[in-house]
């Protein structure tokens, strides 16, 4: 191998931990210390990353997993029969009767 697996990063994430350290640089800071905070960045990033893939890895081989029970002929599929019911609340007709009521004593006091 050219370079160690340890110092593996990409050009990329390089520059993006640089603009990042540069941009929370203090006053009074020397360049030594800006790039060693770079290079923590850098770490960061790269270990986020790996989580980031090995979390997606993950899911590939869960969707794969599932997909392949699905396809599976073993697999014995029941019927569910779901009952709907609606139901309303009653304010609606409570007040629909009340109207009614109101109208219908309005129209005989009259």
């Amino acid at each position: 191998m050219k370079h160690s697996k340890k110092y593996r990063f990409s050009e990329e994430t390089r520059d993006e931990a640089m603009r990042i350290a540069r941009g929370t640089q203090r006053p009074g800071q020397t360049k030594e210390q800006t790039r060693l905070i770079a290079q923590g960045i850098q770490k960061g990033i790269e270990q986020y990353r790996k989580q980031q893939s090995a979390r997606t890895r993950e899911l590939d081989k869960k969707r794969k997993k599932v997909t392949q029970q699905a396809a599976s002929p073993e697999v014995h599929e029941y019927e569910v029969q779901e009952k709907m019911v609606y139901r309303q609340h009653w304010l609606p007709w409570v007040l629909l009767i009340l109207s009614w009521v109101v109208m219908a004593v309005y129209w005989f006091i009259d």
